[in-house]
């Protein structure tokens, strides 16, 4: 099982960021083809059709998505390559929320939600998956977005096929004051 997290990772770098390291092409859509992705990724290591697909259905993430019959593959969201996932553009709910590290909270009072190296900024639907975000990034600190309020004020939201919630930018305006910090189990 350690070695599927591992390949999945690995997929993840391939179809979010370097499809080149497998020597894979994207089309503008971020699809790959999957008889390619398998005979670029058996390069380095033991991969067939049978592990893809059990990395796509495990994945806690939802990542990864197949076309109907399975002949192509795409990452859901997380580019930081030029793609056109054709997400829809959607009405967000009133709140979101984005998890950090406590060592971001100062620069994204000062400069708003920026989508760094990413094609987009991304949002959670509640607070526990906005900690597990957060964790990644060191002790977390959730900020409460007024998405709702964005939105009438013209700026787009998307919603990937795994439910995380997409945007261009957050200005800081549109950040609640309080912030969430779990390991004190306080707002400030």
């Amino acid at each position: 099982m350690d070695d599927l997290i591992k390949t999945g990772k690995f997929l993840s770098l391939i179809l979010r960021h370097k499809p080149d390291v497998v020597g894979l092409s994207l089309d503008e859509h971020g699809w790959a083809d999957v008889s390619e992705l398998i005979a670029g990724i058996r390069e380095t290591r033991s991969f067939d059709m049978n592990m893809l697909e059990e990395i796509v259905r495990t994945d806690n993430k939802q990542r990864f998505a197949f076309n109907p019959d399975h002949t192509k593959i795409r990452a859901n969201q997380g580019h930081s390559i030029a793609v056109d996932v054709e997400l829809k553009e959607q009405t967000p709910p009133e709140i979101l929320y984005h998890g950090t590290g406590t060592k971001n909270v100062s620069s994204i009072l000062k400069k708003g939600l920026l989508p760094q190296s990413r094609l987009y900024v991304h949002l959670s639907k509640d607070i526990p998956t906005a900690i597990i975000v957060g964790k990644r990034h060191g002790k977390p600190a959730v900020f409460t977005i007024h998405a709702g309020e964005m939105s009438r004020k013209g700026y787009q939201f998307f919603l990937s096929e795994n439910g995380v919630w997409l945007t261009k930018y957050v200005p800081a305006e549109y950040l609640k004051n309080d912030i969430y910090y779990p390991e004190n189990e306080h707002t400030r």
